[in-house]
């Protein structure tokens, strides 16, 4: 362990140095993780570092869902609901089939068990890739949200077609019966479960005597609670941290102060940027084992690597082909729904975009890392070129599409006729409806109440000049409490607001988080 303990450092600080290159090269950083890992496994001195594949999940994805379950927008899932639950669940099932049957007739070997199983691995796309990517270009908030949300739920999708798999491929047999009531249940219990337990833990945080740092550290271990006890139910752990986290993400105003929210929105930042780095490093530092492994099975390098770019094609194909089945339905099925302002060079490019963003990454291979060795005693057949075509997945989709992404939505134009309300001018308007909520509340409320005019002359001049008084002296206990009522004021005001559908919640949790740093400024004068 203290051999390791040098590498893992070096890990973290090889993860930031990366993040910081990749920000000034404008390219998102895990395209140049995933080559960091690849560099590393041509280090022949580096340690082995293996994980129990029993465990990997375990370590890895509950807090990576738990963070992209309070990041994104409910609303916008309410509202693309059936896009979101068509890629979800639809594409991720036509992109596992696919891969299993190409692989079954093109890679020796591989059996339709062994085909879904490496198809459920690779089909879910990577929510850190595609964000990371669409910071350096403008895309609609609807785009957005779908893509969001389809990466927080094909990863439960595309996990329980893994566990069908590796179940097919251990008893070498498959019951449909059984596996359609398993399949309902693994929904219907992860998503009960994770409701219940993420109640419970708002209820918890309430009645609890927590400051910042014990909130921050519960809200550090909920979604492994959350993963582990489904699981022990034979449910979806996936699903519920999904489940729970969105319920929490949504009650976050009233469990949670103003300084957990701060604190905790930075620790859990860093928490995940590292998660997400440490598991390309892992991939690379096993690279040289796997490799060996495919030798000693009598594959070659160059064959496993025509197998991954095969693969690869299979899943931008069927991505591509989904997309545009999804819009000849909604025309045919839905055409009220299909936007109207859009041009017939927009309607058909569309989806070729939309197929184009689906990058691999870290659920893909915490999921090929999470293969166990050895079932019912015997080894599992094609693991290591599993492995590796994973890896050359993930390295293809990240280099091909990651890095040509921006580029053609530069060159076809395709969002610039959107039209849509620019930030800058929802952002000026949410600002003025505040000003006139809170001033009106005050003249409403305290006008009369307030005996020292002085005081409220300034309170009230403060809110109509927006601006900060040089001198704080004149803020007393008895004023400052006033404020602290007009910060919740606002906060019911943008939750109001939020209700609408024009709004966008990014801003409105933009202008949430200015609202809690104005709050710990007042608790600090």
């Amino acid at each position: 362990m203290h051999s390791l303990f040098p590498l893992f450092i070096a890990m973290i600080a090889i993860i930031v140095l990366i993040e910081m290159w990749a920000t000034k090269l404008r390219i998102a950083y895990p395209i140049l993780l995933v080559l960091a890992g690849l560099l590393i496994s041509f280090i022949p001195t580096l340690p082995v570092v293996t994980i129990d594949p029993d465990v990997i999940f375990l370590i890895f994805l509950p807090p990576l869902l738990c963070e992209a379950s309070w990041s994104i927008s409910f609303k916008e899932m309410k509202k693309w609901w059936r896009i979101i639950g068509s890629f979800a669940f639809l594409v991720v099932f036509f992109t596992a089939l696919s891969v299993a049957v190409v692989a079954n007739y093109y890679i020796p070997g591989f059996t339709l068990a062994l085909g879904f199983l490496l198809g459920g691995i690779v089909s879910p796309p990577d929510a850190v890739s595609t964000g990371a990517i669409m910071k350096f270009v403008k895309v609609p908030k609807a785009t957005s949200a779908i893509l969001e949300g389809e990466s927080l739920l094909n990863d439960a999708s595309s996990l329980i077609i893994v566990r069908f798999a590796l179940i097919a491929v251990g008893t070498g047999q498959f019951v449909w019966g059984q596996a359609a009531v398993s399949f309902i249940w693994m929904l219907v219990g992860g998503v009960g479960i994770g409701l219940l337990l993420g109640w419970f833990f708002i209820q918890a945080h309430k009645r609890l005597p927590t400051d910042a740092p014990s909130d921050i550290a519960l809200t550090l271990i909920e979604p492994y609670f959350m993963y582990w006890i489904a699981e022990q139910f034979h449910s979806s752990g996936v699903l519920a941290v999904v489940a729970g986290g969105l319920l929490m993400s949504g009650q976050r105003l009233t469990f949670l102060n103003s300084t957990s929210r701060v604190r905790g929105l930075s620790v859990w930042e860093s928490f995940v940027f590292i998660l997400n780095g440490i598991v390309f490093f892992i991939i690379g530092l096993d690279l040289p084992e796997i490799v060996d492994g495919l030798r000693s099975n009598g594959t070659s390098l160059r064959e496993a690597i025509g197998y991954g770019l095969l693969v690869t094609a299979v899943l931008i194909l069927a991505r591509i082909i989904s997309s545009y089945a999804a819009m000849i339905a909604t025309l045919i099925f839905r055409p009220a729904v299909a936007p109207k302002s859009r041009s017939p060079k927009q309607r058909f490019l569309m989806p070729l975009l939309l197929g184009w963003t689906g990058m691999r990454g870290v659920v893909s291979l915490a999921a090929a890392l999470s293969i166990p060795v050895v079932m019912n005693g015997v080894a599992v057949p094609q693991r290591n070129l599993i492995l590796f075509i994973t890896f050359v997945v993930i390295l293809s989709t990240l280099l091909i599409q990651g890095l040509t992404l921006p580029y053609l939505i530069k060159r076809t134009r395709l969002f610039e006729t959107f039209e849509e309300e620019p930030e800058e001018q929802v952002r000026t308007r949410m600002k003025q409806g505040l000003k006139y909520h809170v001033y009106q509340f005050l003249k409403d409320k305290h006008e009369k109440e307030l005996h020292n005019r002085d005081v409220m002359d300034r309170i009230l001049k403060h809110w109509e000049e927006k601006v900060n008084a040089a001198d704080d002296s004149w803020m007393n206990e008895k004023t400052k409490v006033i404020f602290m009522e007009l910060l919740d004021v606002q906060r019911e005001y943008l939750q109001k607001l939020n209700c609408e559908s024009t709004i966008d919640e990014g801003i409105v949790r933009s202008q949430l988080y200015q609202l809690d740093l104005e709050e710990e400024r007042l608790r600090r004068i």
